[in-house]
This record gives structure tokens, C-alpha cells and sequence, in this order.
């Protein structure tokens, strides 16, 4: 392909800083022709989410449908997913049009706080999507709910990261798959994620930032390492790239409105004066 083509699945911010706005930034940024299936509309700023207007299940799995039965994909990611209906019609059209490499943000709280994922939609992700998935890019809060683990430091985090990873091949069988750690939560000088494959580890480490222009980082990141997959990076290389361009993008970090600021897309062609390491 002269371009790799890479669906995002994921809600719309108005606001421009996180979803399918972000991803489609982050695509086009790092070289790729981005596609997208709307799963719910957010009327959202830099404060918070005032209202979330899902999309029909059917018309999701039409949208997904659309795509990949002409243009095609070579690589997806998934973010808001909001309900159990949707995750289902998700998965559905994934498993009729399987692709090399799908990238699961299971994302659950915005950064104002407010709840994006129903109660009754963890089980649906765990049991219908986290299967199909090459990578899940779970940052600690969200570790937590998925493995059941209290992560209060490494060895928490190791466990949680092995429970999560056996509900992806719970058979032990099917193509490779890998759980990303986001360490952002924790504390430390260093803000450390950890690729884990099973058996080993792999450690990305960045200097931790003094900026509160966060909103948007974790679609960011997995819409980054969706990119270099569907250009045909490695995960150990595709993670790296992604969390270098995240990097640059929140030291460029946008103070856009009174709350959680976006982050600097286009940092690399334009850039702006980077915020201090902590």
C-alpha cells in the first residue's frame, strides 16, 4: 500500500482533544490514511462531559462494515465503546473482517472524571473484544478493573498485567498478544510503561511532565501505536515511536480552555515551546 490505512473505533469530542478527533490528528501526523467509525457523540470540553448521545449498535457495525468492505484496514484501534450492545456489534464485524493488528484502549473515565463505559460493558469487553485484540493499552485505574488488581507499585502491576493478558488468549492459543502498562498514575520522576508478552518485559521510560494539557493522551498513544503497526513497525518498535510522539506532543501541550488542556498534534511541523521535566 502506498499509505497504511488505520480505523479508529471510538467516540467523537467535541472539543477537539481526545477520540476520534485526536486519533484522526495522530494518524495523519505519523504518516497514515485514517478511517473512522463513530460509536457515540460527546458534547465535551477541556472541563468535562456534558452530555454522551450513543450511536445506534447496527449503525456502528455499518459504519465498520462500510470501511473495511471497500478501502479495508491495516490496523485498527478501539476507544470509547460505552455499552455492551456496542461492544457486541464491535466485535462482530472485527471477527468477519479480521485484521493483522487491533489496538484495544479500554478506555473507562475521561480525564474530568466522568464514566464512558457502563457497568455492564467491562464483561462484554473482556469476553468479546480483549480475544481479538494484538495489544490492550490499559493505564492503571483501568489495569485494575480489568485484572481485579490493587496496583500500588511493580509487583502489582506485574500480576495485573499476567491476569489481563490471559483473558486475551484465554485458550492459549491464536497469534501473539501484548498488554501495555501505562505507568502514568504512579509516582516517580519517570512516567514507565511496560510491554508484556506473556513471558517478558519490556520497559519505555519518559521524563514525567509538569503540565496539566493531558487531555487525550491515551487515544493519542494507542492511535500511535495503531500507525506503526499498519506501517509495519514491530510492537517493541511501533510502542516506542508512539510513545516518543506522545511524548513531544504533551511537552507541546496546548492551555486551551479552563481544564484539561489537548495535546499539540502537530508538534513535529509546528512546533511550540516545550513545558519543563519535573
Amino acid at each position: 500500500m502506498l499509505i497504511p490505512r488505520i480505523l479508529t473505533i471510538a467516540g467523537s469530542d467535541s472539543g477537539g482533544g481526545a477520540g476520534i478527533q485526536a486519533d484522526l490528528k495522530t494518524i495523519a501526523a505519523l504518516g497514515g490514511y485514517g478511517m473512522s467509525a463513530i460509536t457515540a457523540l460527546t458534547a465535551q470540553n477541556t472541563v468535562g462531559v456534558l452530555g454522551i448521545s450513543e450511536v445506534a449498535p447496527e449503525f456502528v457495525q455499518l459504519q465498520i462494515s462500510a470501511v473495511l468492505g471497500d478501502i479495508g484496514a491495516d490496523a485498527a484501534k478501539t476507544g470509547m465503546l460505552s455499552s455492551a450492545a456496542i461492544i457486541a456489534a464491535v466485535a462482530s464485524e472485527l471477527e468477519r473482517h479480521p485484521l493483522p493488528h487491533l489496538v484495544i484502549d479500554p478506555v473507562m473515565v475521561a480525564k474530568s472524571g466522568d464514566r464512558l463505559l457502563r457497568d455492564d460493558a467491562c464483561s462484554a469487553l473482556v469476553q468479546r473484544l480483549l480475544p481479538l485484540a494484538s495489544v490492550v493499552t490499559p493505564n492503571i485505574p483501568e489495569a485494575e478493573v480489568l485484572s481485579g488488581v490493587r496496583i500500588e507499585g511493580e509487583a502489582s502491576l506485574r500480576e495485573a498485567a499476567s491476569r489481563i493478558h490471559a483473558l486475551m488468549r484465554p485458550t492459549g492459543t491464536g497469534t501473539a498478544a501484548y498488554v501495555l502498562m501505562k505507568g502514568g498514575h504512579l509516582r516517580g520522576p519517570e512516567a514507565i510503561d511496560w510491554l508484556f508478552d506473556g513471558q517478558r518485559w519490556r520497559a519505555y521510560s519518559a521524563p514525567r511532565l509538569e503540565t496539566k494539557n493531558t487531555h487525550g493522551t491515551g487515544c493519542t498513544y494507542a492511535a500511535g501505536i495503531a500507525t506503526m503497526l499498519g506501517k509495519g513497525l514491530a510492537i517493541e518498535q511501533a510502542v516506542q515511536a508512539a510513545k516518543d510522539f506522545l511524548t513531544g506532543a504533551m511537552q507541546q501541550g496546548l492551555p486551551l480552555g479552563s481544564g484539561h488542556g489537548p495535546l499539540h498534534h502537530g508538534w513535529q511541523e509546528y512546533p511550540l515551546a516545550p513545558v519543563p521535566h519535573t
